[in-house]
């Protein structure tokens, strides 16, 4: 058998050389500050408590490479359970952040995935700066074999510290992938890659080597948002309501009687309704609510003058100055936009034109 020797010392050459070749560690000192601002969700959910900020934070290895973690505990709930109110809260604080701490390069937010595109709508319209704000969550708890949220996390940070990321509004990071948060949807409950972007496809990935950018969202947001929510103590009531076949306008009306301010139609195809909707919309409009029409179909433009009444014509002018088409959003962004769009005005031209531009 022949057995080839090496000449002493080789091993040891071989590993100097690629040690000299490989890029040096970059110091804690020379990587940016990233904070996180941790609200719950599935990601902290392990069985017999919740896992803290500090402790996420501790989960992810290798951070220090990529971002100087820091940390602050805002809530520590399941998604469906925060209020609108803490909404409201969670962006006065990270905009309190970004004003105060100039030197912060970015924050990360933690949600549980139900409610986390609405979330990050949100932000992505109230949060009006250029640094990025990620939010992130996970499909798998800390408990459970293949819990992800670690990793999840660490991409978060890595995305909230590249300089590629400012001036793209709020970003959701999950599964490798950065999505828009105007764009993001839940398309899976239970696959680990269930935030997508239907139709216009993810803004970048994250990889072992960088953080990788495609394209980039063109609608207003962020910065260029005109939602100040500094004085904004309460969120307009806004509800959605699904259409159906043969569906009851007695839902429309229940909801403008109750208070509702503004009313999201989740339509069929383009925006039809069906059964009586046309008449509850009609109530709904002359008891001055808005209503704005969104397609239930899971992407598709809903143009001005379209859905309400079955295929048929349109509702009479007088009816139709509080009818607002909600363009490619989602019912459940819709209301997000809706409610924001009510704090500042009353004008049905003017909400129109928010539609159009975010």
């Amino acid at each position: 058998m022949l057995i080839r020797m090496r000449r002493p010392g080789s091993a040891l050459l071989f590993a100097l050389s690629i040690a000299l070749l490989a890029p040096a560690p970059a110091r804690a000192q020379d990587v940016p500050r990233v904070r996180l601002v941790a609200t719950g969700g599935t990601i902290s959910n392990k069985t017999g408590g919740r896992l803290t900020a500090e402790e996420l934070v501790q989960s992810m290895p290798g951070i220090e490479r990529y971002a100087k973690p820091e940390f602050e505990q805002f809530s520590n709930l399941a998604s469906s359970e925060l209020t609108l109110d803490q909404w409201l809260a969670l962006a006065k604080r990270l905009n309190e952040i970004f004003r105060t701490d100039p030197g912060i390069a970015g924050l990360v937010v933690t949600s549980g995935t139900d409610t986390l595109e609405e979330l990050a709508y949100f932000l992505d319209l109230t949060v009006r700066s250029d640094k990025p704000v990620v939010v992130v969550g996970s499909m798998r708890n800390p408990s459970t074999l293949g819990y992800e949220g670690a990793a999840n996390l660490l991409e978060g940070f890595r995305v909230a510290a590249s300089p590629d990321a400012r001036g793209k509004g709020a970003l959701v990071v999950l599964n490798d992938e950065i999505n828009a948060a105007r764009e993001a949807t839940k398309t899976d409950a239970l696959r680990l890659n269930t935030f997508q972007t239907r139709g216009y496809g993810i803004l970048g990935v994250v990889d072992g080597d960088r953080v990788a950018f495609y394209r980039a969202p063109l609608k207003r947001q962020a910065a260029r948002s005109e939602f100040d929510v500094t004085s904004v103590t309460t969120l307009p009531r806004v509800d959605v309501i699904l259409v159906y076949q043969g569906a009851d306008g007695d839902l429309i009306k229940a909801a403008a009687d109750a208070g509702a301010r503004g009313i999201v139609i989740a339509g069929a195809g383009a925006g039809a309704t069906s059964g009586t909707q046309p008449a509850g919309i009609d109530y709904a409009t002359k008891k001055g609510v808005f209503v704005v029409t969104t397609t239930r179909a899971g992407s598709g433009r809903i143009a001005a003058g379209r859905g309400g009444r079955g295929g048929a014509a349109g509702p009479p002018p007088e009816e139709s100055r509080r009818r607002i088409a909600g363009e490619d959003l989602a019912p459940v962004k819709a209301r997000v936009l809706l409610m924001l769009a009510l704090t500042r005005t009353s004008d049905p031209a003017e909400i129109q034109r928010m539609f159009t531009e975010y």
